[in-house]
């Protein structure tokens, strides 16, 4: 099947700005029919996505998982009849959904996997609070992580993937652990620091935060971190490598939905982007995405 792309352009995304030049060319290159809009804002990108969408026209993004994310929210949140297909062109500064199929986030290397006619249907996530609604695809949490999520913006562009880690030991310090409540199947209730919600297993440019997330299962892979301030630089390298499960300061769940209370507003992040405030309600939407790998 010959499918021409839309490819929808952050040029605001990664170290430098996206060149579409450069896009186009790697597209020629490898031979995917696309026609490529450079968009001027998030409003322009998410217009631009349902629009492709309802048209029944396969999406590529260009950018990191924000991008994506944003791109997914506003198509999911159009109630668009069909799952849509959306294909990956990483050039942002976080593209760590592709790195859960085992590809290089290098935009020669995604350009290749929109050739063909293989699919992969996968579930997304929603989350609901006083801010309203927005869907996600790789990550979501509340908590020191996503706090961390909104501060990463202030540190300059050059730094890229190392905004976060710089971003997560500038919050840490004064953030509040404080009483967290979870509902659903095995409720939890204690004190903690973060609650990570995951469809897909890497984040913050290469952590591999959720090793046993599916993003077919209909369910989030759910941890809840309890750790003392003091211990959970301790904890981050075992998060980037994927072997902090069995830490007994971290409590996991599958679920399908649930919400998250907590005695203070914590902020919430999804794919990188901060969203609102606790309380929060979180499902799955399985099988809400196809996607082009």
């Amino acid at each position: 099947m010959d499918r021409v792309w839309r490819v929808l352009v952050n040029p605001r995304a990664g170290r430098r700005p996206a060149a579409a030049d450069r896009i186009g060319a790697v597209l020629r290159e490898c031979g995917v029919g696309h026609e490529l809009a450079v968009t001027t804002s998030v409003d322009d990108l998410r217009k631009h996505a349902v629009e492709a969408a309802i048209a029944g026209h396969p999406i590529a993004i260009a950018g990191g998982d924000g991008t994506v994310s944003t791109a997914v929210d506003a198509v999911l949140g159009a109630g668009v009849a069909e799952p849509p297909l959306f294909g990956i062109l990483p050039v942002g500064t976080g593209c760590d959904l592709l790195r859960t199929f085992g590809i290089e986030p290098r935009l020669e290397t995604a350009a290749r996997h929109l050739l063909g006619d293989e699919e992969y249907v996968i579930d997304a996530g929603r989350i609901e609070g006083d801010f309203g609604v927005r869907h996600f695809v790789n990550v979501a949490q509340a908590g020191v992580g996503a706090a961390a999520a909104e501060t990463a913006p202030r540190f300059p562009r050059r730094l890229g993937a190392a905004r976060y880690p710089l971003a997560f030991a500038a919050r840490l310090p004064g953030f509040p652990r404080v009483a967290v409540e979870v509902t659903g199947a095995r409720p939890f209730s204690g004190e903690a620091l973060a609650v990570i919600f995951a469809n897909a297993q890497f984040f913050a440019g290469g952590w591999n935060v959720a090793p046993k997330a599916l993003m077919v299962d209909g369910k989030l892979d759910v941890q809840i971190f309890t750790t003392l301030k003091r211990r959970a630089p301790g904890l981050v390298p075992k998060i980037i490598k994927g072997v902090h499960l069995g830490d007994p300061s971290v409590t996991r769940r599958n679920l399908d939905a649930f919400e998250v209370s907590t005695a203070e507003r914590w902020p919430v992040e999804a794919d990188g982007d901060l969203v609102g405030y606790t309380p929060i309600s979180v499902e799955v939407v399985p099988g809400a995405v196809r996607l082009k790998i």
